[in-house]
């Protein structure tokens, strides 16, 4: 199986040294220090499960690789519309695209049956970009469960987490899908086929859509968010707005907002991927995780202002950053 990881990060260089030392053909695709770093000693990946070093392929031009069975994205989502030159040249008839991303993602409504089977989401997907750089009878949803940092160029620390649920937009249990997850357990993660990803997309989004904007916002952890009684509440109002935009979707993310905290209390002074871009001055990923709620609140006619409060300070959080 040979397999490219677009946006070897974090996540990507994680799944691409499992993936390696299960035994599949790996070609990362990264820049700057990190590629440099990994070319010249491996993915050195630092575990409580157990330290280990894997040597996939290593280069910045996707061109090198040649067509691939799998292309894994390790981008964040506001860079997938740009990412159709990069993924060109990686693929043949039957190449897939799983895309590891947060939030709501651009093929959510392909193949749903429903009234808005094939509805395009503007706030994801504006101008049909996304869908022609990534086209969606080639995607696989993933969700992802784990939690990983770069910590010095070429080095992964494993935080939390090895689940990555996969799974098609139609529901069916593929023979591509299970490709690629059996090769995943075969490195050391786990790789469920979900029949029905889309509630999974939603038990994440649950927590992502109120601690990411939250932590940028007050510059606070996930824990440190539990704590202040104020914070809390206005997370747990979040999670019930989101909760009743995917019961009105149909999806059934069957789980207690109680429970959902919990979880997130459990991750401790860990920053938000959103906290991190804003200390990195980095842009923040806000389309798949605020905008497409507030949309689909309005597709549904479902009330959302909560969300669409902080959705607007978040806005205006990224606007400044953007300009600055």
């Amino acid at each position: 199986m040979k397999v490219a990881v677009l946006g070897a990060g974090a996540i990507g260089a994680y799944v691409g040294a499992h993936l390696s030392r299960a035994g599949a053909e790996v070609h990362l695709v990264a820049r700057g220090p990190h590629l440099e770093a990994m070319k010249t000693a491996g993915v050195r990946v630092l575990s409580a499960r157990g330290d280990f070093v894997a040597r996939p392929r290593v280069t910045d031009d996707p061109g090198r690789i040649g067509p691939v069975d799998h292309v894994f994205l390790g981008l964040k989502a506001n860079g997938y519309a740009a990412a159709g030159p990069m993924v060109k040249p990686l693929l043949h008839a039957k190449t897939t695209l799983i895309a590891a991303q947060n939030g709501i993602p651009w093929w959510y409504f392909h193949k749903l049956p429903g009234a808005y089977e094939g509805y395009r989401i503007r706030s994801v997907d504006p101008d049909g970009a996304v869908t022609a750089a990534l086209p969606v009878e080639r995607a696989i949803g993933c969700v992802v469960y784990a939690a990983t940092e770069i910590t010095a160029p070429g080095v992964i620390t494993h935080l939390e987490g090895t689940r990555f649920s996969i799974g098609e937009p139609d529901g069916s249990i593929s023979d591509r899908c299970s490709e690629f997850s059996a090769a995943m357990i075969a490195g050391g993660l786990k790789c469920p086929v979900e029949a029905d990803l889309r509630r999974d997309i939603w038990l994440k989004l649950m927590g992502n859509i109120a601690f990411n904007p939250i932590s940028a916002l007050a510059r606070a952890t996930m824990a440190g968010i539990c704590r202040h009684l104020g914070t809390r509440e206005l997370v747990v109002q979040m999670m019930r707005e989101t909760l009743a935009v995917a019961t009105a979707l149909g999806a059934d993310p069957d789980i207690s907002i109680e429970r959902r905290l919990a979880g997130a209390e459990r991750a401790g002074e860990h920053k938000t991927s959103t906290l991190q871009d804003l200390e990195k001055g980095k842009p923040l990923e806000l389309d798949v995780l605020l905008q497409a709620v507030v949309e689909l609140a309005g597709l549904t006619g479902v009330e959302v202002p909560t969300v669409r409060a902080v959705c607007a300070l978040a806005d205006l959080l990224n606007h400044q950053l953007v300009s600055a």
